[in-house]
């Protein structure tokens, strides 16, 4: 096994552990931001890591274009859907979720706060 050929190996399965923790933090994880965190970070990093593997294995700009053009639309659209996502839940204001913001703990005029 050349070199490269294990680059392209570890590149898939480094990718792939990535894509199944980020579908093990879609089900454990209790709130929507949580969520919609575990199924963004690890997900793009998984992606991009198997396009790498995938131009690894034929490393011509023939591959790197489309390859390129895959990576960049998928960074594009999970920042926005995540967007999406989060202001959709904050705007819902669920109080079964941990959607919203917590309440401040400095705020001075919260008369529930104060210690007498």
């Amino acid at each position: 096994m050349s070199p490269l050929e294990a680059g392209v190996a570890a590149c898939l399965l480094l990718g792939a552990l990535l894509g199944l923790s980020a579908g093990v933090g879609l089900v454990r994880f209790p709130s929507t931001l949580d969520r919609m965190h575990a199924g963004t970070k690890p997900q793009v990093l998984g992606v991009l890591l198997v396009l790498l593997a995938m131009w690894l294995h034929r490393p011509t700009w023939a591959y790197a274009g489309p390859l390129l053009l895959v990576g960049i639309s998928q960074v594009i659209s999970v920042s926005v859907a995540a967007y999406m996502v989060a202001r959709a839940a904050y705007s819902r204001e669920s109080s079964d979720d941990d959607t919203e913001l917590p309440a401040g703990d400095l705020d001075d005029d919260d008369p529930s706060s104060s210690e007498e």
